[in-house]
């Protein structure tokens, strides 16, 4: 037998060479490149959710041009929701493998290709497959990547930075529906979408100028870390976000229903409140996070803010007039912004391994796909059971919020016992 000495960084018992990756170096926590990928990141949720939320402007017209019911119109905005998140269980993991910039091209070619189809889609099935389907794929290669890529970047500064990427939800939220309500009626809704298109297609254009992945490649291991969910605080911090998210996504769908159905607001008024929404997400998105990093921690702020929604729920069962509704709609829009920009923030902070941050990261975005999905319709049958009637959903998605609260409270006991 061979006794000499074998160095366990190139030799496994079987003689077999083996190539292992140093361990990365601390994130720089600031610096023009990292906060370039900070700039990126907000372009990129600004093209992908920002666009995603403008889909409330097309609605209307999809109803009254098409003849289509209400509530098959809201399954392409469903659908394309649940397809950004659900997609990032794959995406993430050829983030990890290095693969980030191919993914970006992927699904920005996707999302292009899904809003010139839409400009001239005259069918429902056209729209569900153009705007539902193929944008909802292209932005889901694109999104879990991006929270992995800047989340590699910054340490002590990481909630602040992802929060300021996700800000871009709240900037698209305000540009696109401002294209879309002055130039539907004066050019037609063909190139209203061309025009938006191009827009989306100048802002990648600087994302793929600004974009530098900082971890060497992963190529090895699979799409999903089945040992994450043997983790007490990873799984139950996935079922926290399933249940909150599962609430915050109907309260969005649903706000500005209510005005126009419910309390006889005007178009403009459904309008004006979508923009006021997305204009104190920015403030809602950053303060706490500037919170969390400075003083109190990420799930410290989490928690308070997943509560505050809860009672900002509750209280949407006292509102009966349009005046009401803009003042509550103003705390619905901060503390619903702040969940957004702290969820994927906290998340993570629960990856320890940044090689594996993207996997992690997109499995649990895949399993908040579902209440993406569900939330809507499943609020939606409660009104119809109560014939309109919010109450039942508002209830529900209150109480929702309580439980997940909770639960999010449980894992932060189990991150704390873990650290012991």
């Amino acid at each position: 037998m061979n006794n000499k000495e074998q160095s366990p960084e190139t030799q496994t018992p079987s003689s077999t060479p083996v190539i292992r990756t140093p361990p990365p170096p601390p994130p720089p926590d600031g610096g023009l490149t990292a906060w370039l990928q900070v700039l990126a990141g907000h372009l990129i949720v600004f093209n992908t959710w920002g666009y995603i939320i403008s889909f409330g402007i097309f609605q209307p017209y999809y109803e009254q041009q098409l003849a289509l019911d209400p509530s098959a119109v809201s399954w392409i905005g469903s659908v394309q929701i649940c397809l950004v998140l659900l997609v990032g269980a794959f995406s993430g993991r050829l983030f990890d493998a290095g693969y980030f910039r191919q993914m970006l091209v992927v699904g920005a070619l996707l999302q292009l290709v899904g809003i010139f189809a839409a400009s001239a889609a005259t069918r429902y099935w056209q729209l569900f497959l153009a705007q539902g389907v193929c944008q909802g794929l292209g932005c889901g290669a694109i999104f879990a990547p991006t929270v992995a890529n800047t989340s590699t970047y910054f340490a002590t500064r990481r909630t602040l930075a992802i929060s300021a990427s996700a800000c871009g939800g709240a900037t698209g939220g305000i540009v696109f529906p401002l294209i879309a309500r002055n130039l539907l009626h004066s050019i037609g809704f063909g190139w209203t979408m061309r025009i938006m298109g191009f827009v989306v297609l100048a802002v990648y254009g600087i994302v793929l100028a600004c974009v530098r992945p900082r971890l060497a490649p992963r190529k090895a291991g699979a799409f999903i870390d089945t040992t994450a969910f043997q983790e007490a605080t990873y799984m139950l911090f996935a079922v926290s976000m399933f249940i909150t998210l599962w609430a915050t996504y109907f309260v969005y769908f649903y706000a500005r229903a209510y005005a126009v159905n419910v309390l006889k607001g005007s178009q403009v008024d459904s309008f004006n409140m979508l923009i006021v929404i997305n204009a104190v997400g920015i403030p809602g998105r950053l303060v706490p996070a500037y919170l969390g990093d400075r003083y109190f921690g990420a799930v410290n702020v989490f928690l308070p803010t997943v509560f505050a929604m809860a009672v900002c729920v509750y209280a949407w069962i006292g509102v009966k007039t349009i005046t009401d509704e803009y003042i509550w709609i103003i705390f619905l829009g901060y503390f619903g912004a702040g969940i957004q920009g702290l969820f994927p923030a906290t998340l993570a902070g629960l990856s320890k391994d940044l090689s594996k941050s993207g996997t992690r990261i997109g499995m649990i975005f895949s399993v908040v796909s579902i209440a993406a999905l569900t939330g809507p319709p499943l609020a939606g049958k409660l009104i119809d059971v109560r014939g309109g009637s919010y109450l039942g959903a508002q209830l529900w998605g209150g109480t929702c919020l309580i439980v997940g609260g909770l639960i999010l409270a449980a894992a932060k006991f189990c991150s704390v016992k873990e650290t012991v």
